[in-house]
C-alpha cells in the first residue's frame, strides 16, 4: 500500500527514494540552522517536532500521532486506544543518566506514534537525550545494521542487549556536524534508504 503523500506520488519506489532526498534535507536543514537547539528534549512535543520537521514536505500525518493500530512483522506496536496515556506515561519516565534514557527510547519504540518515520525520527531524538544528560552521543557507524535491528526486536522483553550495542558505540563528539550527517545516513541505511549521502543533498 503506498502511503497518501503531498507529491502525488503513486509509485512505491519513486516514493521513497523523493521521501529519503527531502527529509534528508531536512535532517541537514535542522542541524545547520540550529533548529535542533528547539527541540523539547526527552518529550513526545519534542519528539513531534523532530518527526515534521522531517517529514511535513511528504506527508499530512508528520509530527500527528497515528490514526491506525501498526506492526512490524509478527511484532504489535501500542494498541491505538492506550497509545496517548502510553506516551504521558514516556514523557514521564527519568533520563537521567545512560540506562534510563535507553529504557525511554525503548518504551518510545514500542508506543511508535507515528504512521511511518518513527525509528529515524526516534534516533535523533534518542542522540539529543544523551548529548543532554551525559555530554555523549551514538556513533551509529559503529552499530551493526543486523545487530542493532535485533537487538531492538528483543528490546521490549530484555534490553541488555540494545544498552550494551549502545554503550560501546558512544563518542563525546556531540556537536560534530559530520559525525550528525553520517549518522544520518545509517539511521536510514537501517529503515533500506541508502540513495543519497546527507551531506552531499
Amino acid at each position: 500500500m503506498i502511503l497518501e503523500n503531498k507529491l502525488n506520488i503513486t509509485n512505491q519506489l519513486e516514493l521513497a527514494k523523493a521521501e529519503e532526498k527531502i527529509s534528508k534535507q531536512k535532517a541537514k536543514q535542522l542541524f545547520d540552522s540550529g533548529d535542533i537547539k528547539n527541540v523539547d528534549v526527552g518529550t513526545f512535543k519534542g519528539l513531534a517536532f523532530i518527526h515534521a520537521y522531517l517529514f511535513a514536505d511528504i506527508y499530512d500525518f508528520a509530527g500527528k500521532i497515528r490514526e491506525v493500530n501498526s506492526a512490524k512483522g509478527n511484532f504489535r506496536f501500542a494498541p491505538l486506544m492506550y497509545l496517548e496515556v502510553s506516551l504521558k506515561n514516556i514523557d514521564a519516565m527519568p533520563q537521567t543518566n545512560f540506562e534510563e534514557t535507553i529504557e525511554k527510547y525503548v518504551e518510545m519504540n514500542i508506543a511508535h506514534p507515528f504512521r511511518e518515520g518513527n525509528g529515524r525520527a526516534t534516533r535523533i531524538w534518542l542522540d539529543l537525550m544523551l548529548k543532554q544528560e551525559i555530554k555523549q552521543v551514538i556513533d551509529w557507524n559503529l552499530i551493526d545494521k543486523e545487530n542493532y535491528l535485533s537487538a531492538m526486536q528483543r528490546s521490549p522483553v530484555k534490553d541488555v542487549e540494545i544498552k550494551i550495542l549502545l554503550k560501546d558505540a558512544l563518542t563525546d563528539q556531540i556537536d560534530d556536524r559530520t559525525l550528525f550527517m553520517k549518522s544520518i545516513d545509517i539511521s536510514y541505511y537501517y529503515e533500506g534508504y541508502s540513495q543519497f549521502k546527507t551531506e552531499e543533498l
